[in-house]
């Protein structure tokens, strides 16, 4: 058994020729909950396409269970541009500032002040942190929880011009805009909110799939490590053709578990006309049903009966 790009506890490793995802008994789907009467949190994504980029949002998927997708279409080095969280607080009980808190983890990187002009910009921190692209998963390694995380990928050699260029783009784009075709070097930026919502825009046309992909196995295997009441469960990852096949019936999706037993995960999956939103429930019929066989570590799609 061999890491994938190295990145170590709660993602991808290649066994036999597939690909197997280590999916924890404390991930987005386990932790989140909808509403007072905390009903299980569904799936969903949405897709769009413009100006040769893709703009994902789904749910539920913390940081950390993404990150070695983000590191694969990414530039040599990404920018840590907002970070937030409770998980790191000074004596006073303040949040620590990101570089204190790369660290704490021991995440070598290189910091850029923004000065306060930045602060209450949405989406930016006072300081960003430039790392390694493959140091990514070590700072989102699953013992800390951000209730915000943004990051975009720039060059190596990024000078400090370039990165308060860079800024000013991320303070001034509007959240419903294209924002990479306004920072030429960049192939994807992601913001993570409650470590449960993504946003994320990419120039990679294989990466919706991807994440897509991601998400029901995720999903299958927060329901199989709690059904097995083990720490982690280990699920094969369907291929790219199976969320291909679902993006290109309908842009946006919601899924719920159906059946779950030790030898078989059922998600049931309906296409909305616009993407999810919180309060938005489930329809009484699902159109298809994604199954993963675990024995055999296969997915298939067939219509809801």
């Amino acid at each position: 058994m061999i890491d994938a790009c190295g990145l170590g506890k709660g993602v991808r490793r290649f066994l036999g020729g597939g690909v197997v995802i280590e999916v924890g008994q404390q991930g987005a789907f386990s932790v989140n909950s909808v509403g007072m009467e905390r009903r299980p949190f569904p799936l969903s994504f949405s897709v769009r396409e413009a100006e040769g980029l893709w703009r994902v949002r789904a749910s539920a998927a913390q940081a950390g269970e993404l990150a070695d997708l983000l590191v694969a279409v990414a530039n040599d080095a990404v920018a840590v541009v907002a970070l937030e969280t409770n998980s790191y607080l000074d004596e006073d009980w303040r949040p620590l500032r990101p570089s204190l808190i790369a660290a704490e983890l021991g995440v070598p990187c290189t910091v850029h002040s923004l000065g306060s002009w930045a602060s209450g910009t949405n989406g930016l921190a006072e300081e960003l942190l430039v790392m390694d692209r493959d140091l990514l998963p070590r700072l989102r390694d699953g013992t800390w929880s951000p209730y915000e995380l943004t990051l975009i990928d720039v060059p190596a050699d990024v000078r400090a011009e370039q990165l308060d260029e860079l800024a000013l783009v991320l303070g001034t784009t509007g959240i419903d805009e294209p924002l990479l075709s306004r920072q030429g070097d960049s192939r994807v930026w992601f913001s993570g909110h409650d470590d449960c919502y993504v946003m994320l825009e990419t120039r990679d046309p294989a990466l919706p799939a991807a994440v897509l992909a991601r998400l029901l196995t995720l999903l299958a295997g927060s329901a199989l490590a709690e059904l097995i009441e083990e720490p982690v469960s280990r699920v094969p990852e369907p291929g790219p053709r199976l969320p291909e096949q679902l993006i290109a019936t309908a842009p946006h999706w919601i899924g719920a578990l159906g059946t779950v037993t030790e030898d078989l995960v059922a998600i049931g999956l309906a296409a909305l006309p616009d993407p999810w939103q919180l309060g938005v429930s489930f329809p009484r019929q699902a159109d298809l049903t994604a199954t993963l066989d675990v024995r055999h570590g296969t997915w298939r799609i067939t219509p809801a009966e």
